[in-house]
């Protein structure tokens, strides 16, 4: 790929190959703006997964990496035909150590949407890098600093929030570290279908744990030894990330969501980490009102397009009007055939 150039000094954009994941992770750990969702290990994840080619790309300067670009290309006759940084994931992007390393990875990725044809590139920033692009402005994350004292984070819940954690524990609530999927496929499998999407098969999960090993972790509460609710977490230098989680009914009605949460943030006091990462919610929905409620504050996504075949940002989410109809067949549907059907169509989404 074609090289650029700062202060006399050439950068290179490279492919990674399984020689270069080492130093790419290295990078990626050491370097700030870097996400859990700059693994290399996604590669991976989303070929065996989903079937999706990838393109992993970092610039090198003197023989050090200088950024990265994670890419995967999604084709689908129903949503369309993308290169996105990163699907199945909230961040993604570039991060790189200077402009110069930036310029060469965004070139690249856009020549590659060029050569292959497609609707349009999306990257999925923190903080805007092309402001001149269309954006979406649908979707924030919620992120606040894990205190070091256990208690100290209880208090810093908001007092109504609080008194639903208190509920949890009254009710008989107690948390424990699953190895796998178990217990927490049925609850999350259950709940995505109450709310008429489809859901990701079990063999993605399989395939997170055996990738990211320790840094992925199912947390599930129970209670008289049956599941309530369950989480799947990753964990990131100083940062925990719950990412997927879900409940059963009864799991409203004795605070489980609540209860899940100040475990995994009181586990992860415990443990030495400093951040909790809440996650993407889409404005003006329930967990957005939910994590607002926890005292934490939305930070706004930049979720940027450049259009090449395509004439629109994508709108490929529950809130378009469009798709209330389909969701309501899906509450409908049986939840093994949902189950059985629902891989197939979330593997588009991306």
């Amino acid at each position: 790929m074609a090289p650029d150039t700062l202060q006399g000094t050439t950068v290179q954009v490279c492919t990674l190959t399984p020689e270069a994941i080492p130093r790419w992770d290295a990078y990626v750990t050491a370097c700030p703006e870097a996400t859990f969702f700059h693994r290399a290990g996604w590669a991976e994840v989303i070929r065996r997964a989903f079937g999706h080619p990838t393109l992993f790309l970092f610039a090198e300067r003197e023989g050090q990496i200088v950024g990265v670009l994670p890419l995967a290309r999604v084709k689908s006759l129903l949503f369309g035909h993308s290169l996105v940084s990163l699907p199945f994931c909230v961040y993604g992007g570039i991060v790189a150590d200077d402009p110069g390393a930036a310029r060469a990875l965004d070139e690249a990725a856009r020549a590659e949407a060029a050569d292959q044809g497609v609707d349009h590139l999306e990257y999925r920033h923190r903080r805007p890098y092309h402001p001149d692009w269309p954006t979406k402005d649908l979707y924030v994350t919620f992120r606040k600093p894990i205190e070091p004292e256990v208690e100290a984070n209880m208090n810093a819940i908001p007092r109504k929030q609080r008194r639903m954690v208190r509920k949890g524990i009254k009710a008989g609530l107690t948390s424990e570290v699953d190895t796998d999927e178990t217990r927490f496929f049925p609850v999350y499998a259950g709940n995505v279908h109450r709310m008429g999407t489809p859901v990701f098969s079990r063999r993605y999960f399989r395939i997170l744990k055996a990738v990211f090993g320790d840094d992925c972790e199912y947390l599930t509460v129970t209670r008289d030894g049956q599941p309530v609710a369950s989480v799947l977490s990753f964990y990131f230098r100083d940062e925990v990330l719950p990412y997927y989680g879900g409940g059963t009914p009864l799991a409203r009605e004795v605070a489980g969501y609540d209860f899940m949460y100040w475990e995994l943030m009181r586990r992860g006091c415990e443990a030495g980490y400093r951040l909790f990462d809440f996650g993407r919610s889409k404005r003006g929905t329930g967990s957005f009102s939910f994590k607002k409620n926890w005292g934490f504050e939305p930070e706004p996504l930049h979720y940027e397009f450049e259009l090449h075949r395509g004439d629109a940002v994508p709108d490929n989410n529950p809130l378009n009007p469009k798709y209330q109809r389909l969701i309501r067949w899906w509450q409908r549907l049986p939840l093994p055939v949902a189950n059985a059907i629902g891989p197939y169509v979330v593997r588009n989404l991306g």
